[in-house]
């Protein structure tokens, strides 16, 4: 035991001592995070290929080659090759009806969307940090706590043993607060491994090892008073929610445009082989809309159209309710932490003080001293609670207001 109360007393001078080292930001984890999130990888994947297809939809139909030869392999004058007509030309596609310009647009709109979701997923990724950032900074002040109370319950037990060798308290106070040091020693260690697992997942999604938190982060609260009401026109879900209107309005007039028949010109040169001349031919082609009009792919491309805006007046509901909800939320989490860190905090502290000195002159019984120690432990766990919790709150809130990328 000896042994253990060694190795967390140099813990807890590790503890003290990190403000001294490179500590480690939010702001930091999450660039660091960014740099090796697989959702990001994917997201600039996803851009590189909505870019290709816009590439490819800009691109104009290939010309075709065409070899025909005709009045072979038959009878009489036209026995064997001696009649043999060749035609050599090329057939040439004419888009109508505005397709690539409407092929060009859809890809736009695609290529939007995709950059809107590319800004999503980071928003999501600083959000995962920021959680995972939080539970580590919350565990690592618990397991600072829990090395305070064991100090503290360490030297009340030093302090009963002085005081039953000066006959003036029974053994029963020395078995008591040995008994108190001891289950303090195994909350140290138990809080000990959830600080180090939460540092560990943090670790796992920045890419390495955090050699120190800021701490004192996790004390910052806003002033008190009024909120201004927060702007929910461009955050990031109703702007993926207009662009997937977009992308539905550019279907449609991708739709319609293909409504409209193609033509194929095909210059090409016959030669003659019964005179040796050679000729031009031109020919044109253009298909006839007996079975497929396109019209049911443009009724489609309407529905759709229509269930892109209805789910966009959804979104708009449920993003403002999110957003009031988690600004209320948010307020109340903050107006408890004031208290758990202001006036609860600083009477618990000073009934703590007082129990100590009245314990270690006579006034007091040590029951007083151990209730005095645990209302205080309970507090300062309370705070940090209270201070984990603002900041859960604070991090949804700024997930659902993340604005989107201006050049959207």
């Amino acid at each position: 035991m000896k042994s253990f109360v060694a190795a967390v007393t140099a813990a807890a001078c590790c503890i003290v001592a990190t403000p001294t080292l490179a500590q480690l930001t939010l702001d930091q984890a999450v660039v660091a995070a960014g740099g090796s999130a697989p959702a990001a990888d994917a997201a600039t994947a996803a851009l590189a290929a909505a870019q290709a297809t816009r590439d490819v939809a800009a691109l104009r139909p290939n010309p075709q080659f065409q070899a025909q030869i005709e009045n072979i392999a038959g009878s009489g004058a036209y026995a064997g090759l001696r009649s043999a007509e060749t035609t050599i030309g090329v057939s040439i596609p004419l888009e109508l009806g505005g397709k690539r310009g409407a092929r060009i647009a859809a890809a736009d709109a695609a290529l939007t969307r995709t950059r809107l979701q590319a800004a999503i997923a980071g928003a999501d990724i600083r959000q995962q940090v920021t959680q995972l950032f939080i539970e580590a900074v919350a565990a690592e002040r618990r397991a600072v706590v829990a090395n305070d109370q064991l100090r503290i319950a360490t030297d009340a037990a030093r302090a009963a043993g002085l005081r039953v060798e000066a006959g003036r308290a029974s053994p029963l106070e020395q078995q008591r607060a040995e008994v108190t040091r001891l289950n303090t020693a195994a909350q140290v260690e138990r809080t000990r491994r959830l600080a180090d697992a939460a540092a560990r997942n943090l670790a796992r999604r920045i890419g390495h090892d955090p050699v120190a938190l800021d701490l004192a982060w996790l004390d910052a609260l806003p002033p008190a008073g009024p909120r201004r009401p927060i702007e929910t026109e461009r955050t990031l879900a109703l702007a993926a929610a207009d662009a997937d209107v977009a992308v539905a309005d550019a279907g449609v007039r991708l739709a319609r445009s293909q409504r409209v028949p193609d033509l194929s010109v095909g210059p090409a040169v016959r030669r003659l082989s019964q005179t040796g001349d050679t000729a031009a031919v031109i020919s044109v082609a253009i298909p006839i809309p007996v079975f497929d009009s396109g019209r049911r792919a443009v009724d489609q491309a309407a529905a759709e159209r229509s269930r892109a805006e209805a789910q966009r007046r959804a979104t708009r509901l449920d993003v403002e309710q999110a957003i009031t909800d988690a600004q209320a939320e948010a307020d109340n989490a903050a107006i408890t932490a004031r208290t758990a860190t202001g006036p609860a905090l600083a009477a618990a502290q000073e009934a703590a003080r007082i129990a100590r000195i009245g314990y270690r002159e006579g006034k007091f019984a040590q029951l007083d001293l151990l209730d005095a120690e645990r209302t205080l432990a309970d507090t300062r766990l309370a705070a940090i609670d209270a201070l984990a919790a603002y900041r859960l709150a604070r991090a949804r809130l700024e997930r659902l207001t993340a604005p989107a990328p201006q050049d959207n």
